[in-house]
């Protein structure tokens, strides 16, 4: 028992915060947090339609920050080349970003959309987005607009890679659009608006550089394909895509 108790006692002592060891003068100090940004174009691209028709498209995102806040910066539009028409802004977004859970963030800004041109009005709303990786690697941006008139539009995007060999992927894509209320002004009929699937196959030169070649079909769903139908227009489009994906 005494040497069970000098063995506790000497424990203690040499435990105590008067004998710890010092941190070594040449070690290095705590990781502190950095600020870092990117800016990635995931498509850039020409594509050719079942209707012979010649379409440029961008879809951009850009962000600065943190691991925990960061600020972003999204685009995304297409134009027709050729056709007299100004280029269409599918969405121009400005967000605060904070992570809520591993792999996920929750985003809020606001943004704008519509033809670009000097006699347009665009629609400027508020957005909340929920943007990050799901279970099996699925890459998800879904978001929430409120316009200026109340009116409320949904929109998702969702990739997946898969790899084919160490510098080579295929990407399927599918992106759907819904409005929850009839948006008269800027012609947005209510409920599911279009569907697009996509499929592309990309060769990395370098991580920052990788064309691709693909094909897609969108198709306008319920009201907007009814509408669509009334105008003379085809509600359903196809096509072939040839572009690049970089980032800096």
């Amino acid at each position: 028992m005494k040497n069970l108790i000098i063995a506790i006692c000497s424990l203690g002592f040499l435990g105590s915060p008067a004998n710890a060891q010092e941190r070594p003068s040449n070690w290095p100090e705590p990781i502190k947090e950095s600020y870092t940004g990117i800016i990635l174009f995931d498509r850039f691209e020409l594509a050719r339609n079942n209707q012979e028709e010649n379409i440029a498209v961008w879809d951009m995102v850009g962000w600065y920050g943190g691991d925990i806040y960061r600020v972003y910066v999204k685009s995304e539009g297409e134009n027709k080349q050729d056709d007299g028409e100004p280029t269409n802004l599918e969405r121009a977004e400005v967000l605060a970003s904070k992570l809520i859970a591993p792999y996920w963030e929750i985003q809020g800004g606001v943004g704008t959309r519509g033809t670009v041109s000097s006699d347009s009005k665009m629609e400027n709303y508020v957005v909340v987005s929920l943007y990050g990786l799901a279970p099996y690697q699925f890459e998800i941006d879904s978001s929430v607009a409120l316009n200026e008139e109340g009116d409320v539009s949904f929109a998702v995007e969702a990739e997946y890679e898969i790899r084919v060999t160490q510098t080579s992927y295929f990407q399927p894509r599918l992106s759907l659009s819904a409005s929850l209320s009839e948006s008269e002004r800027f012609n947005r009929p209510s409920g599911l608006n279009s569907l697009r699937l996509g499929l592309r196959y990309r060769y990395e030169f370098s991580r920052e550089f990788a064309p691709y070649v693909g094909v897609y079909w969108n198709r306008m769903l319920g009201n907007s394909a009814d509408k669509t139908r009334l105008e003379g227009n085809s509600a359903s489009e196809t096509g072939i895509v040839v572009g690049a994906r970089f980032w800096f």
